[in-house]
């Protein structure tokens, strides 16, 4: 599971790859519907990662330090919520190793699941996210992931994606 910080670490990736020149903060803000004052802790991450530019002043704001299709999406998680392991045990980044790891039956489980998760993030880069993100409403990708979410199959969330496009907004 990611946190808001790794998610709208992505938004704000997508957000600017999608807008020419200096991106102000608070336009990001306005759009995302992100709190200024947590977005400035979620663009200072991607800042010193080196993903993102900064420039202060009239005029200034954000830029991608790179082409959108230079970015996994596993970077930039990783920049914002540091390691992706799926559980304590197998984050090492405090220099710690678990004292169960030998005696565990459930470690090559909690391995493998650590290893499909990277690879996954690893092999998307923010251009797929941006040729896959909706225009406005609940698209596709959106009802599907919300009825994989519920249980629902895959073309349920097709059927549903389909009922979602046909009604307004405010009803979505």
């Amino acid at each position: 599971m990611f946190t808001t910080k790794g998610r709208y670490a992505l938004r704000v990736m997508v957000d600017v790859a999608t807008h020419d020149g200096w991106v102000p903060l608070g336009d990001i803000s306005e759009r995302q519907g992100i709190s200024r004052k947590y977005l400035e802790q979620v663009v200072s991450l991607l800042v010193k990662a080196g993903y993102l530019r900064s420039q202060r002043g009239k005029g200034g704001g954000y830029q991608l330090s790179r082409k959108p299709e230079e970015y996994s999406v596993g970077e930039i998680l990783r920049a914002a919520e540091g390691p992706l392991a799926p559980v304590a045990c197998l984050d090492c980044s405090n220099g710690e190793i678990c004292s169960r790891a030998e005696t565990c039956p459930t470690l090559p489980f909690w391995l493998d699941l650590g290893r499909a998760t990277s690879s996954y993030l690893d092999s998307k880069t923010l251009a797929d996210v941006l040729a896959g993100a909706p225009a406005t409403g609940l698209g596709n990708a959106a009802a599907t992931a919300a009825n994989a979410a519920a249980g629902a199959s895959a073309d349920d969330g097709a059927q549903a994606a389909g009922k979602a496009e046909a009604r307004p907004l405010e009803e979505a």
